[in-house]
């Protein structure tokens, strides 16, 4: 197909960025098997830079590489939800803890902006919205903390939640529980009070991950 072929230029990277997007959006659901001589078809390139893709979402986790198998997307379960949520939780807790010690009022205007349109996006009921302005509220935190190595872990433990076929918004109650959240995690960091802004974000995370589990038994309500 040539519309989907793609250019020399980072070819990899590129095609394990396609890759990428495609599982996110369940396209490629957990557990199924990676053709890859329909995907080099499809992407009209060859083999090798393919397979290189599938090594670095190997890394991530996203797929999973089996001898004489072939490549699988990862299949994530309960427990590895329930292990990554606690680690998550640890990790953004200590993004929160940093950031109400080093935030600086140009960063905590920046935040409460990023607040007023969650708040905007909650009572509109609009879910995208919501989504976006909370991952921005995260990766502001991220930035201000300035540890690449907790960024980095942090963004991969990110894509193996997105693995999951529910999407914690979408559980009854939870849009207006993530608000509050929220809330009180923005009211710790505007005090400078690093324990109180850890404990809520460790709360926020845990919150994420009840409601998944919610989710999870009523398989009707899947986003």
């Amino acid at each position: 197909m040539t519309a989907s072929r793609i250019a020399p230029l980072a070819l990899y990277q590129e095609v394990a960025e396609r890759l990428r997007q495609r599982i996110f959006s369940h396209e490629l659901p957990a557990g199924t098997w990676v053709d890859e001589q329909a995907l080099a078809q499809h992407y009209g390139i060859s083999r090798t830079p393919l397979r290189e893709a599938l090594k670095v979402l190997a890394s991530e986790g996203l797929v999973t590489l089996k001898p004489r198998r072939g490549c699988y997307v990862t299949e994530i379960s309960e427990r590895d939800l329930d292990e990554v949520f606690k680690v998550m939780a640890m990790l953004e807790g200590e993004c929160a803890r940093i950031s109400a010690g080093r935030a600086s009022d140009a960063d905590l205007t920046q935040l409460k902006a990023i607040h007023a349109d969650l708040e905007k996006a909650a009572a509109a009921r609009d879910i995208n919205r919501f989504f976006e302005g909370n991952q921005a509220f995260h990766h502001e935190l991220q930035r201000i903390a300035d540890n690449r190595w907790l960024l980095h872990v942090i963004e991969d433990l990110r894509k193996v939640i997105k693995l999951s076929r529910h999407h914690s918004l979408f559980s009854e109650g939870r849009l207006e529980q993530s608000l509050n959240e929220h809330r009180a995690i923005l009211d710790a960091l505007l005090a400078r009070d690093a324990d109180g802004a850890e404990q809520r974000m460790r709360e926020h995370i845990r919150s994420g991950r009840e409601a998944l589990a919610r989710m999870a038994r009523t398989p009707s309500r899947a986003a």
